[in-house]
């Protein structure tokens, strides 16, 4: 799922879990994130939001979290940022922590 200004608010306030990847096309660990990214979105399709959000496109959401470094990865659950990740980790980092804020 791609996150804008338009539709942040609303889709961090009305799921349980979102997580956010911060990201920018020309960035190289950025690039390799991605597709853990797409497939952690499809684990958890009806438990929880994947979605990404492009720095370059997006710079108030990334000014507005205090994005200096990409990617980071922001999770809120219940509308409240609970967890930031900076830098690429394997997919069962991720899961596991999904799975934390599920529960």
């Amino acid at each position: 799922m791609k996150l804008t200004k338009s539709n942040f608010k609303d889709t961090v306030t009305n799921n349980k879990v979102v997580v956010v990847d911060f990201w920018a096309a020309w960035c190289g660990p950025c690039r390799m994130l991605g597709p853990i990214i797409d497939e952690l979105e499809k684990d958890y399709v009806d438990k929880a939001i994947v979605a990404k959000i492009d720095t370059v496109e997006e710079g108030d959401l990334a000014a507005q979290f205090g994005i200096r470094s990409i990617p980071t990865i922001l999770i809120f659950k219940d509308g409240v940022k609970v967890e930031q990740v900076m830098g690429v980790r394997p997919k069962s980092f991720y899961s596991d922590k999904i799975e934390y804020y599920l529960n």
